[in-house]
């Protein structure tokens, strides 16, 4: 049988044009939202400043972008509840975790993020699939 054929594992900054698209897009959205005094405006920068910064900087694992984001509902949910609706205090609470998730996935040996050839020594088993 043949075997399929693998695209080679990369390593590092990423940028495709969806990825830029959806910068965008977030940003005109975040920016029409504030100019039209809508309170939770915030909440799109946030999500997509994360998005970018997991997926194309840091290149973290699903399961690390869903515990994330679980907290970060959960920590929205909670400030609103205490009818707090602005960004500092929920991005305040939800930094350790942004921390956290990046820390984890660092010090992976599988990761392949930014600066990835420094921090792993590891990198070429992950590149050459032999992890």
């Amino acid at each position: 049988m043949k075997q399929a054929l693998r695209t080679a594992r990369r390593h590092g900054f990423r940028l495709s044009f969806v990825d830029a698209l959806v910068l965008v897009t977030g940003a005109v959205l975040s920016g029409w939202l504030a100019k039209m005094d809508f309170p939770l405006w915030w909440i799109v920068p946030a999500a997509v400043g994360h998005f970018f910064l997991f997926c194309n900087v840091f290149l973290v694992w699903r399961r690390w972008e869903l515990i994330w984001a679980a907290a970060f509902i959960f920590n929205v949910a909670g400030h609103f509840a205490l009818e707090t609706y602005t960004a500092t205090p929920v991005l305040l609470w939800q930094a350790p975790a942004t921390i956290l998730v990046i820390v984890f996935q660092m010090r992976s040996p599988w990761y392949h993020g930014i600066f990835a050839r420094q921090i792993n020594p590891r990198l070429a088993d992950y590149l050459n699939d032999t992890l």
